[in-house]
């Protein structure tokens, strides 16, 4: 378009100088004018493109700005799924786990009310007692029943009375036991044994014979003596020495029904 408006420039000045006539000259003129008119406004758009193109280049940087955040906050997105399936699937095997350990518990509580029921008539004669203690079932047996004083050897009335519990006990399959001695705190004054400690530890093991000799699991029992460090009423009374001294078969929890510690394999 410029160069169209300088060329009739050209044409003009050339008519004039060649002396054409008044009407050439003035449709000359003004198709010149006509010509600088859309020439200007050529610009005028040429200029609004310019702008317009700067304008879509700022929106261009933009989006691509944009696109650039979206596709992270998408890789964010996604290692935050799969973290939250990760920990679905944990809570879900906790939770499987719990169930199982709650059927197992539910089902030994059963066992337990079982056994209370049969040993009823037992705790009913005074030959033991049946408590729950530190979490624990306890069979609690009067070492007046089993052992003559200061004796750890078992009397045959305390084999008769210990047999009659033992074949409750038998009906618990794989049941981890312990038999654990006390004593009152009247110092011993048998030589054989040097403290209360001894003697607790002595009837201990002579219950725990006689239950192997009865078909129980040596696998699965365990004898302990806790001498009179571990009372149940109290030593400034006879009838509270007389509580004291006691066998006790303790049930233990099976170990493989508690919930695993975070990390162990």
């Amino acid at each position: 378009m410029r160069l169209l408006c300088m060329a009739m420039l050209v044409a003009l000045l050339a008519s004039v100088g060649c002396g054409v006539k008044k009407q050439v000259h003035q449709k000359a003129l003004t198709d010149l004018q006509t010509c600088q008119g859309k020439l200007a406004g050529t610009e005028e758009k040429r200029d609004q493109a310019e702008s317009r193109v700067e304008e879509l280049e700022g929106e261009l940087a933009t989006l691509r700005g944009d696109t650039a955040t979206l596709a992270e906050a998408n890789q964010e997105a996604a290692g935050r799924i799969t973290k939250l399936n990760k920990d679905m699937a944990a809570t879900e095997a906790e939770l499987r786990e719990l169930r199982k350990q709650r059927e197992a518990t539910q089902k030994r509580l059963a066992e337990y009310r079982k056994l209370q029921r049969r040993l009823r008539q037992l705790t009913a004669a005074g030959k033991l007692k049946v408590n729950f203690r530190k979490g624990l079932m306890v069979i609690e047996l009067p070492s007046g029943v089993l052992f003559a004083s200061g004796k750890a050897t078992i009397s045959r009335s305390g084999e008769a009375a210990l047999a009659e519990v033992l074949d409750v006990l038998k009906g618990l399959k794989d049941q981890r036991l312990m038999i654990a001695g006390h004593t009152d705190n009247v110092p011993i004054k048998k030589r054989r044994f040097k403290n209360n400690w001894a003697l607790s530890t002595a009837r201990a093991v002579s219950v725990l014979d006689f239950m192997v000799d009865a078909g129980f699991q040596p696998e699965k029992l365990t004898a302990a003596g806790h001498g009179e460090f571990d009372p149940v009423a109290s030593n400034q009374s006879k009838e509270g020495r007389a509580q004291n001294r006691r066998i006790e078969i303790i049930l233990l929890p099976d170990l493989s029904e508690l919930p695993k510690m975070s990390g162990a394999s």
